[in-house]
């Protein structure tokens, strides 16, 4: 399970982790397993571990006032699922996240993984090259919500996350887009033309 995330950091990062450094890792982080449609979080609760998903999907979302779930975000394999304003502010979540799939995840604290950080430099550059392309992502996505008809909006998505189109169902992604599912199946249909 660990090799895995192992493989992870050593994929992000110049310097390959030491068999001391994996036995730190090993130590830090342990293993949840979620049954579809089990939380990881719920709104209200503080958010008190990031996950690095091993195996299956989360959603992450929020509820409004009609009962209309907004997506916004999705995670799969080799994403982290937290919720880092909740985690860092110490702060009840606005969000809930919760397993789309049978998911398996490695869990660790914020101290802890700052602790971690201290130890292990690779982990440390993992981490800046995520928070880098976090960062890049957020911004198009923003950018794209903002500019982009819903048709530029779903052609971006699919190209950048061709994966979440095979293992998220429609509802979903268009919830994620900001659209109706109904616009996405007109969206669809007529790219298949």
């Amino acid at each position: 399970m660990h090799d895995i995330f192992f493989a992870y950091v050593n994929q992000h990062s110049k310097y390959p982790l030491t068999k001391d450094e994996q036995s730190l890792i090993t130590a830090a982080f342990q293993l949840k397993k979620l049954r579809k449609k089990q939380y990881f979080l719920q709104e209200g609760d503080v958010c008190r571990y990031t996950g690095f998903v091993v195996k299956g999907a989360l959603r992450q979302f929020s509820v409004d006032d009609k009962g209309s779930e907004h997506i916004v975000n999705l995670f799969i394999e080799n994403y982290w699922a937290t919720d880092r304003e909740s985690m860092i502010m110490l702060t009840p979540s606005q969000y809930n996240i919760d397993a789309w799939e049978d998911t398996e995840l490695l869990l660790i604290t914020r101290a802890d993984m700052l602790d971690l950080m201290e130890k292990i430099p690779a982990l440390v550059e993992m981490i800046r090259l995520m928070d880098e392309r976090n960062a890049i992502a957020t911004q198009r996505r923003v950018n794209s919500t903002i500019s982009n008809a819903a048709e530029k909006r779903y052609e971006e998505f699919a190209i950048n996350h061709p994966q979440f189109i095979q293992r998220f169902p429609q509802h979903i992604i268009a919830s994620y887009l900001g659209i109706t599912k109904e616009t996405l199946s007109r969206i669809r249909k007529q790219a298949m033309k």
